[in-house]
């Protein structure tokens, strides 16, 4: 079944649904990334206690490890989860629509939420990691979210349209974390299972929304029409920029921020603490987007992206300065604040590349190259707190972040787009 009979109305009456469109996607991620958010806090903690009851486990190279040590296993499934349904997610859409696939992406969650709530009432650590990789073909659907927003949005407002969707976790930021601590007990007496119930809950209010989007499908002969071949688009450098900017900016904000629950936990400060710098490290994240649309148009890409390359280094000093509370929420705030800059200005970036015919497959292959490395940023947060600590986890993103930026700076300096 093709999604054409409501979405085509709008194309066919030659209106504009491009705002009613960005307010709807903007309400649909902030519960996305509510979820996301109340997640990273608890995440991390509740496979920490999961996997506290169970063996060691023997790793070729590094003998036997604590199963403790693969306390970001669950959130690392997430990542892989959502970079193996990318490519196909987007395929998808692409033959139904946005609207039913964002919708089918819902579904997922409100499953995959609501088995990890069983799991964590079982106690079982590895039917938690299985759900993990649920939840992140969940979070594959509404990635999508921000291209969305631009396909009926006009050149001059395709960056704004993006950047006023990823708004939406603005709400997320504030309520996400608040979520956490009041949902942590809600099936006590065990701890954690009554958050992802309440994910769950976050999905099933999204699905009613999205039955509001309107967004026309391609056409039967835009369908056909597959453009150009990947490797002919990869080679532009714009192309390659964009992707650096999205998959280094993404991997580098999600080491260090799957690694601050555990890196706190050691330093001696307790759930509520690592919430409030989760919060403002959302706040970071989400906030500067009520004007990073309008900071591109003024500054251009380029510049937008090296400054959050800049942000993200500066995490890193404040980082290795202390472990004070203060040291760990400045240094997110930053690190939150960088990513907006380079994953927005990314995706900004990524869409003046391709043509109509072409977006699924674009987006689809840069989604899955910036969720696989994220993927392995994920898992190599709770290997690297425990084995090195968390001086290593920060130096670890000084590499990828200063690729991304000497990227940006070239193609500026080779006039490719505006600065």
């Amino acid at each position: 079944m093709i999604d054409t009979t409501a979405d085509n109305a709008a194309r066919s009456a030659g209106g504009d649904p491009t705002k009613r469109n960005v307010f709807i996607l903007s309400a649909c991620l902030a519960l996305s990334m509510t979820g996301t958010s109340l997640n990273m806090v608890i995440s991390a903690l509740t496979g920490q206690a999961l996997a506290s009851k169970t063996a060691a486990i023997a790793v070729p190279f590094f003998g036997e490890i604590p199963e403790v040590a693969f306390a970001t296993l669950p959130l690392t499934m997430q990542f892989i989860g959502t970079m193996i349904a990318t490519i196909p997610a987007s395929m998808f859409m692409r033959r139904v629509g946005r609207r039913i696939g964002f919708t089918l992406g819902q579904v997922i969650g409100v499953v995959g939420s609501g088995l990890a709530c069983y799991a964590i009432i079982l106690g079982e650590f590895w039917m938690f990691v299985a759900c993990g990789l649920l939840i992140g073909f969940h979070n594959a659907f509404w990635q999508y979210y921000r291209f969305a927003a631009s396909e009926t949005a006009s050149p001059a407002f395709k960056s704004k349209a993006i950047s006023l969707v990823m708004a939406g976790g603005v709400v997320a930021a504030i309520f996400g974390p608040e979520l956490a601590k009041l949902s942590n007990d809600l099936l006590a007496p065990v701890s954690f299972a009554g958050s992802f119930a309440a994910i769950s809950v976050l999905c099933m209010v999204t699905i009613v929304l999205l039955q509001f989007v309107r967004i026309p499908s391609l056409t039967a002969e835009e369908r056909k029409d597959s453009g150009r071949p990947l490797a002919e688009i990869a080679r532009q450098p714009a192309f390659l920029v964009a992707l650096l900017a999205a998959m280094f900016g993404y991997a580098s904000m999600s080491l260090v921020m799957t690694a601050t629950p555990l890196a706190m936990a050691v330093c001696g400060f307790g759930l509520a603490d690592t919430a409030f710098v989760i919060q403002w490290h959302a706040l970071g994240m989400f906030a500067p987007s009520f004007f990073t649309g309008s900071l591109i148009r003024k500054f251009g890409v380029l510049t937008i992206i090296k400054a959050g390359a800049v942000l993200v280094g500066g995490c890193v000093l404040v980082s290795l300065s202390g472990i004070a509370l203060s040291d760990f929420w400045v240094a997110l705030v930053l690190l939150g604040i960088g990513w907006n800059f380079m994953f927005i200005g990314g995706t900004a970036l990524l869409t003046e590349t391709y043509r109509p015919a072409e977006r699924n497959k674009v987006q689809a292959m840069n989604d899955f190259l910036v969720f696989g490395t994220v993927s392995v940023a994920s898992l190599s947060a709770g290997l690297l707190q425990h084995m090195v600590g968390w001086e290593a986890v920060n130096l670890a993103i000084t590499v990828p972040v200063g690729i991304a930026f000497l990227a940006a700076l070239t193609l500026r300096l080779r006039g490719g787009v505006r600065a």
